[in-house]
C-alpha cells in the first residue's frame, strides 16, 4: 500500500512540473488541426474523384 501512495505522490509532483498550455493556445492548436484535416480530406477526395473518373474512362 505504501508503494501505491508513493506512486501517486510522485505522479502529482511530476504533473505540477508540466508546462500546461493556455486556453488560447489550445484553441489555436485545435483550429489548426481542424483546418488541416479539412484540407487533407478535400485533397484526398479530389484525388479519389480523379482516379474514379480515369478508371471509368478506361473501363
Amino acid at each position: 500500500m505504501k508503494r501505491i501512495v508513493q506512486f501517486f505522490r510522485e505522479s502529482y509532483a511530476e504533473l505540477r512540473k508540466v508546462s500546461w498550455p493556455s486556453r488560447e493556445e489550445v484553441g489555436n492548436s485545435t483550429r489548426i488541426v481542424l483546418i488541416s484535416v479539412a484540407l487533407i480530406a478535400l485533397a484526398l477526395g479530389f484525388v479519389d474523384f480523379v482516379f474514379f473518373q480515369a478508371i471509368d474512362l478506361i473501363f
